[in-house]
């Protein structure tokens, strides 16, 4: 059962509305159905309109953030029920991921970029067997998807690949998938 829900997410102000629109639409999604959110502990961007709503719905706050970050003032440790500094971002992933049963990627700049690439790794390599979708607000991630499928068109990469990750085109969506996700979707068979 999936309890707390890893959000890699942009932490600007100065997105277009429909970003923070769906951040927080899944983040009343998540905690209506009783799950958690584990994010990156600040109060900025679409990372923070998820985490809030995942907490007015109900749902807990896990923050984690690195301390050079959280020396800048961005720490958001108040509205969180658990709050874990790390000393840089390496240990924070490895933090979010140990605490985390999924993985949800809201549109997001090269922070979530080299986040959700790192999962999709893991899974390949059998380290994880975590859901993991990319939340494809406005086509945000189509050109990524296009990208993914040339690695794999050109042989980069097995045409299984495909089953790592999930492409939804909104929160419901998303959280239908963390519903009726299956562990043996994995693809990684120990061959390569």
């Amino acid at each position: 059962m999936i309890k707390n829900v890893c959000v890699f997410a942009s932490s600007s102000n100065k997105l277009d509305e429909e970003f923070y629109s769906d951040a927080s639409e899944l983040g009343q999604l998540l905690g209506a159905h009783g799950m958690n959110i584990v994010y990156g502990g600040s109060r900025l961007g679409a990372m923070y309109a998820c985490a809030s709503s995942v907490g007015n719905a109900g749902g807990n706050i896990i923050g984690v953030m690195p301390q050079r970050l959280y020396d800048l003032g961005v720490g958001n440790p108040e509205d969180c029920s658990e709050f874990y500094l790390t000393e840089g971002m390496r240990e924070r992933k490895a933090k979010m991921d140990e605490l985390s049963d999924a993985v949800i990627a809201l549109a997001g700049g090269f922070g979530t970029l080299e986040e959700i690439s790192e999962m999709i790794v893991q899974k390949q390599l059998g380290y994880n067997i975590k859901p993991i979708v990319l939340l494809n607000t406005n086509n945000f991630y189509g050109n990524l998807i296009n990208f993914f499928q040339d690695i794999i068109d050109n042989n980069f990469a097995k045409k299984e690949t495909e089953n790592l990750y999930y492409v939804a085109n909104s929160p419901a969506e998303a959280v239908n998938y963390l519903m009726n996700y299956k562990a043996s979707e994995i693809c990684y068979s120990g061959k390569f």
